[in-house]
């Protein structure tokens, strides 16, 4: 007579209670991914949306003698703001977020600027600096804000 071998009892591969640790870690690796994702994906959104509505701000106000108001670094970034600010917009409702969450990315546009403008008015920061500097601080703006509800931005 033959015998089949047995196979000896199996050993847990994780410890009790170490799925549970796995799941969670994987859960957290995947939120993180999907946040810099969409993060980088509102970047890529205010970026066109700045290349794509810059010509008709200029045809605009060329149209109506004001072409020159560009020039001036306030009005130039304020522009450059709301371009961005309608590009990230229209992603962000395309993804689901609600109006609060596009007004909150819409402050991140343009809070940077606002507070650099009295350092430029004081003679602290030139002009190029507030370009510069507004464009660094936004970006860490749209991460605050990202980083303060996490849960708003996760889900896409």
């Amino acid at each position: 007579m033959t015998t089949v071998p047995t196979a000896p009892p199996s050993q847990p591969a994780v410890p009790p209670g170490g799925t549970d640790r796995a799941a969670a870690a994987a859960h957290r690796r995947t939120r993180r991914r999907k946040l810099v994702l969409h993060y980088l994906e509102m970047v890529v959104a205010m970026a066109v949306g700045m290349v794509a509505l810059h010509p008709v701000w200029s045809f605009l106000l060329d149209a109506v003698g004001w072409g020159a108001v560009l020039d001036a670094t306030e009005p130039m970034t304020m522009v450059m703001a709301t371009n961005m600010t309608i590009g990230m917009t229209l992603v962000m409702r395309w993804r689901g977020h609600g109006w609060r969450a596009c007004a909150e990315m819409a402050a991140a546009m343009y809070l940077p600027f606002l507070v650099l403008f009295v350092p430029m008015w004081a003679g602290l920061v030139p002009a190029g600096g507030v370009v510069l500097w507004g464009h660094v601080l936004m970006l860490v703006a749209m991460a605050g804000a990202m980083a303060i509800r996490p849960h708003e931005y996760a889900h896409c």
